[in-house]
């Protein structure tokens, strides 16, 4: 009867193992894109969670930078200590992936004594996260977020306040006001 009961003790307290955890990035960080998200450029960028809706940062740089283009594909040119550098963004999404060892356990004790798995779709966990990952380069296409750049602490303030501006501004014609 001990027995029994530690086991569903450890089965209710130890049910989910994580098989990958979306980071915790509100604060932002640097980080290689790369091994960030595989899809993303081989240099560094500042990444951030972006608790708004899709494409909310898009009319966010649209308004920032007085752009009139429905798509475009980054590039965008920003003046950083006297320099020109580009700047690109992507919008990315991480999963945390969680397998729930209560239904496995229940559909592999049915599965035993010859009855169909019913919990079946509740034994892995997904849930998304989304992610801002902004790039920087100068016009000799040097990652101005590598710390060995020459401007790599004014480019690493200037994302953090746009980051910083992003997130607190919820009518984009305050930004455009602003630039003005």
């Amino acid at each position: 009867m001990l027995v029994r009961f530690i086991i569903i003790l450890l089965l209710v307290t130890t049910s989910c193992i994580p098989l990958r955890v979306a980071p915790n990035l509100e604060e932002g960080k640097i980080v290689k894109a790369k091994k960030f998200v595989n899809n993303l450029p081989n240099q560094f960028s500042y990444v951030f969670d972006d608790p708004k809706e899709a494409n909310e940062f898009y009319y966010y740089i649209n308004a920032k930078y007085q752009l009139n283009y429905d798509d475009f594909n980054g590039n965008i040119p920003v003046v950083i200590n006297g320099q020109t550098c580009y700047l690109t963004f992507y919008e990315v999404n991480k999963e945390t992936k969680t397998v729930n060892l209560v239904p496995v356990l229940v559909d592999a004790a049915l599965e035993d004594k010859g009855h169909a798995p019913v919990l079946k779709s509740l034994e892995v966990t997904r849930s998304g996260k989304w992610y801002l990952a902004l790039t920087v380069t100068d016009d000799h296409l040097n990652d101005c977020l590598n710390e060995e750049h020459q401007n790599f602490e004014e480019v690493e303030k200037y994302v953090s306040n746009l980051r910083n501006e992003y997130l607190t501004t919820t009518h984009y014609i305050e930004v455009f006001l602003k630039a003005k």
